[in-house]
């Protein structure tokens, strides 16, 4: 339970149950003389997950260092156990931590972190992630500089042309007035479309995108290798204007491959063919969505775009509601028959007590029904209370005007403190009953209250993150730069997707079941409806009263 609150304190403090139940089993190990081992690590797991779902309280750390015998002056053979209990600045969440080993060979679970590296940060995902950009980059670079480079080329003294056949005529600057505004077209359109960072690491080969590289490269190689052997073999009668032409036409050739490009990249998949239907296990939560011409890893980057915008955020938690133990006597599912007629068998099972199975089937049924009735009430019941206490406390806070008499003035945070401790209590309450205290943080609490007081927002407007559970970029834990996600098909990836194709998405224990429908074809025929058909008749009956 929430102790005493202040709104100028630091986190909040509590005595935590599970430091008493270590400080038994650390005075039964003393008056042992041994170490518990397993019982203690028993004990730790379950007060860790009691505080993990229940969480009544404040943050607490409960810290267990263990010495050896030789740091402590105790007697041979014997350990000291010393139970530490440290505010923390977390919400909602108690943990309890081992540090140190008690012997010198020993190696805990803490030093197996070293060795393990999120795939994220490898130098493999890197190399794979910026690889592609990269070689698209270097050859986008090469095809824009060369005809820039073919141009420029003649005026040095590398190819050794006479002064005559450098002279440019009003013929020649109009051809490189069009060359130059046509480079800065190319430029443009380029930088518009394709000059952005990728969105997805996809594992199979980008075809269409491959295709462009591919032409572009090729291009610029043929023009290359025919302009040094025109220019080579015909350089004592060529002219500057040729060259201009030249490099001209691989221009516009770059242009039509640019709007090549658009079509196959950017509009090709614009208009709808087929639906996606997208299942989240295990809470069952589903979308669908409309699907163009994609490939089938380009449809899954579609999918993780729409999921993490439309998507409620997944809570584990929730799987897991409370439930109240039955007062009634457990009764077992087996039946006795008395084979022999003795009435021992009477006296062990007597048959009022067998309950048939349909009814233990309802029976399970309704328990299910009353205990979701029951939740549901109880957060209707926190939900109102917190709106209540949000709206009592957003009236304390009214903004400095010049008019106004004295008054002690406070920035957002400072006011977001001073009224935060009012709301605080059915605040965790409603979070600790939603399951939402692992995703909210005190000090995050306190920074988007400031903001929501500094542009005059609402109280509604600040809960609106904690009674609304969508989307999923919502929560604080996949706010990430990077996420990875298991892509499983029958089917080849670059391949299009199709109607009947089912794929899923799998992060952890979240997955997401993909299956494609085609769109139907509409049939919409036109129908003229008569004029003289859209007369009425006030039919009048002596029953009724006009």
């Amino acid at each position: 339970m929430l102790g005493i609150l202040h709104a100028e304190s630091g986190p909040w403090t509590r005595m935590d149950p599970a430091a008493g139940s270590l400080r038994s089993v650390a005075s039964k190990s003393r008056s042992n003389g041994k170490l518990p081992q397993h019982s203690l690590s028993r004990q730790m797991n379950h007060s860790r997950l009691e505080e993990s779902f229940e969480a009544p309280g404040t943050p607490v750390s409960t810290v267990v260092n263990m010495f050896s015998s030789e740091a402590a002056h105790t007697p041979a053979g014997q350990d000291v156990i010393e139970v530490q209990i440290l505010p923390q600045d977390n919400w909602a969440d108690n943990t309890t931590a081992v540090t140190g080993n008690t012997s010198d060979v020993s190696t805990s679970l803490d030093d197996f972190g070293r060795f393990y590296r999120d795939p994220e940060h490898t130098l493999s995902f890197q190399c794979q992630r910026y690889l592609g950009t990269t070689l698209a980059g270097v050859i986008s670079l090469f095809a824009f500089l060369s005809p820039v480079a073919m141009v420029i080329i003649p005026k040095t003294s590398l190819l050794g042309l006479k002064q005559a056949q450098l002279q440019c005529g009003a013929e020649c600057d109009g051809t490189l007035i069009s060359f130059a505004f046509k480079l800065v077209i190319l430029l443009g359109g380029t930088w518009a479309l394709f000059l952005r960072p990728p969105r997805a690491t996809m594992p199979r080969i980008f075809t269409f995108r491959a295709v462009v590289l591919v032409l572009v490269f090729v291009f610029t190689f043929s023009y290359w290798l025919f302009f040094f052997v025109r220019v080579l073999e015909e350089r004592a009668e060529i002219r500057y204007y040729t060259i201009v032409v030249f490099a001209g036409s691989l221009v516009d050739a770059l242009l039509w491959i640019h709007y090549l490009a658009v079509l196959l990249l950017e509009l090709r998949h614009a208009q709808p063919q087929y639906a996606v239907r997208v299942v989240r296990s295990p809470d069952g939560q589903s979308r669908l969505y409309p699907l163009g011409r994609l490939s089938i890893q380009r449809a899954a980057v579609h999918i993780l775009e729409r999921y993490y915008t439309d998507f409620p955020v997944y809570n584990p938690y929730l799987e897991r509601l409370p439930t109240k133990a039955s007062r009634k006597p457990s009764v077992t599912s087996y039946k006795y028959y008395d084979v022999d007629g003795s009435t021992a068998g009477s006296a062990l099972q007597s048959p009022s007590r067998i309950i048939p199975a349909n009814r233990r089937k309802d029976a399970s049924h309704n328990e299910r029904f009353y205990e979701e009735h029951e939740y549901e009430r109880r957060v209707k019941k926190r939900r109102s209370r917190l709106v209540t206490a949000a709206e009592e406390a957003f009236t304390h806070i009214r903004r400095l005007k010049e008019q106004q008499g004295p008054a002690i003035p406070m920035d957002s945070h400072e006011a977001a403190q001073a009224i935060f401790p009012t709301m605080a209590r059915p605040l965790q309450k409603y979070l600790r009953v939603t399951r939402q205290q692992p995703r909210h943080t005190m000090e995050a609490i306190l920074a988007h209250l400031a903001q929501c007081l500094a542009h005059d927002m609402s109280p509604r407007a600040f809960l609106e993150r904690y009674l609304s559970p969508a989307p999923v970029l919502q929560s604080e834990r996949e706010a990430r730069a990077v996420q990875s996600w298991a892509l499983v098909c029958d089917t080849l990836l670059s391949r299009p997707a199709a109607e009947g194709v089912l794929f899923q998405l799998r992060q952890h224990d979240v997955s997401l079941l993909c299956s494609v429908v085609k769109l139907p074809h509409f049939n919409i025929t036109e129908e003229i409806i008569d004029p003289k058909s859209n007369k009425f008749v006030l039919r009048l009956s002596s029953e009724t009263s006009v």
